[in-house]
């Protein structure tokens, strides 16, 4: 009987993904974490390892397919295992085959072989007993076969790379997912501790309760009857973008707080110090120092760090600081997450933050690395965008828009008390929020914390770890 291998829950809010490569093929041995395909998931590419050490038998995907959670990929056969007991069985029949000596010598032994018949029976008997015990031990152990433990390809290579058995490691991910801080922590405190069986009952119930978030639009006209059309199948990044935002527009009602940062003293500082990170291997953009805003303002305005759950009627408020910045990239809009922005220095951030970019924009990033973010970031400043309106990243409660750095005149007021026009560097910011958690007064305050540190970046440097 062939054993299936259904795509597994691969992290929250995931349910479906598109295959961009089939790594094996029918007929060829695999052993058990081998990479057999590769899948593009929500936002980020990932290779799906083998459940089983074996044959594949046949391949239900190919590329460009749209697979769903819980679909078959691709059956492995169990030829292997079944003609190992058959080999057993023909040896001893050919050794039982007496020879014309042997059968004259049985015939004189045939008196003590009626004696020993009901020994024989006993035995057989006792056989028979012990041999259903041993049909219900295995029925106790099915367990382990149940499919691969629920990690990105980068958790496995660093459990392979530490020798951690992952089915050992407590989860920690969403949804039952081991992530490599887990795999960190375990071979840290060594494998003495073992984790409690209580994770996969808890596995089942989130993966019972996440469904796919399809919008139902109406039935769209012909349009061929006014033209030439042709049509493009949608697909990958911007799938999942389109389910995300449709997602956060519906559940979310946005309100929108902007104005205008005067970067006069932010640029002569970046100025400065931008060739000292350059050396460092870091990039000194507006982004870092807007990183490094939002975590302090996050602080002080912890309810801005939070989700809403609406099921329970509370507001989950986080204990970490972890920011998503939008990356554009040429399949669309992507957002890696920064982690624990509140502990690192602007150094480490500006080298962090180089390197996601980069390692975004090639595909190399992980899907953990895209999960987990309490706030997010999007700067169209590089590209030339001014005011905008950005869209809540759900479940988050709120996100920050940053345009281009202008030359502005704008009125300024001298020694004397009287006011000047001068021309000054002017970025606009907007931020949006979740109007069920946050009012407009939160967000003047907030927005007043992020101008502050902006606008004199002696106070970034205040908040410094």
């Amino acid at each position: 009987m062939a054993r299936p291998f259904k795509l597994p829950d691969l992290g929250e809010g995931i349910h479906e993904g598109e295959v961009l490569n089939v790594l094996v093929s029918a007929g060829d041995y695999v052993k058990e974490d081998d990479p057999i395909l590769e899948i593009e998931t929500d936002k980020a590419a990932a290779e799906i390892p083998s459940p089983f050490t074996g044959k594949v038998e046949e391949i239900k995907v190919k590329v460009g397919d749209t697979v769903q959670v819980g679909d078959v990929l691709m059956t492995f056969s169990e030829a292997e295992e079944k003609e190992e007991a058959p080999k057993e069985k023909e040896a001893p029949e050919k050794k039982e085959k007496p020879s014309e000596e042997e059968k004259e010598k049985g015939k004189e032994e045939k008196a003590p072989e009626k004696k020993e018949e009901p020994e024989t029976k006993e035995a057989e008997e006792s056989k028979k007993e012990e041999g259903e015990k041993r049909k219900k031990q295995p029925e106790e152990k099915p367990e382990r076969e149940e499919g691969p433990v629920p990690a990105s390809p980068a958790t496995r290579r660093l459990a392979r790379e530490l020798q951690v058995d992952l089915r050992e490691v407590s989860p920690g991910g969403p949804g039952g997912r081991v992530t490599s801080d887990d795999v960190r922590s375990f071979a840290e405190k060594g494998k003495a501790e073992k984790p409690e069986k209580e994770a996969p009952p808890k596995k089942e119930e989130k993966k019972a309760e996440a469904r796919p978030i399809k919008e139902k639009g109406p039935e769209l006209p012909d349009f061929s009857k006014w033209g030439k059309v042709k049509r493009v199948p949608i697909r990958s990044i911007r799938r999942a973008t389109a389910r995300q935002m449709a997602l956060s527009w519906s559940q979310i009602p946005h309100v929108h707080n902007q104005d205008m940062v005067d970067m006069q003293k932010l640029e002569e500082f970046r100025a400065k110090h931008k060739g000292e990170i350059e050396a460092k291997g870091g990039k000194l953009t507006i982004t870092v120092f807007a990183l490094k805003a939002a975590a302090g303002a996050l602080k002080q305005f912890p309810r801005f760090n939070s989700s809403l759950d609406v099921g329970s009627g509370e507001l989950v408020i986080k204990h970490y600081c972890h920011i998503g910045v939008a990356v554009s990239t040429e399949e669309g809009l992507l957002v890696p997450v920064i982690r624990d922005v509140d502990r690192k220095s602007m150094v480490e951030l500006s080298i962090e933050l180089k390197d996601l970019v980069v390692r975004t924009r090639e595909r190399k990033v992980s899907l953990e690395e895209m999960q987990g973010a309490t706030f997010t970031i999007t700067n169209v400043g590089p590209v030339g965008g001014g005011y905008f309106a950005p869209v809540i990243n759900f479940p988050e409660v709120a996100i920050l828009g940053l345009g281009s750095i202008r030359m502005t005149p704008v009125a300024r007021e001298t020694a004397q008390g009287r006011y000047e026009v001068v021309v000054r560097p002017m970025m606009p910011m907007v931020l949006a929020i979740d109007h069920r958690v946050l009012d407009g007064a939160d967000a003047l305050q907030f927005t007043k914390v992020l101008m502050d540190s902006l606008e004199d970046p002696e106070e970034l440097l205040m908040n410094m770890p």
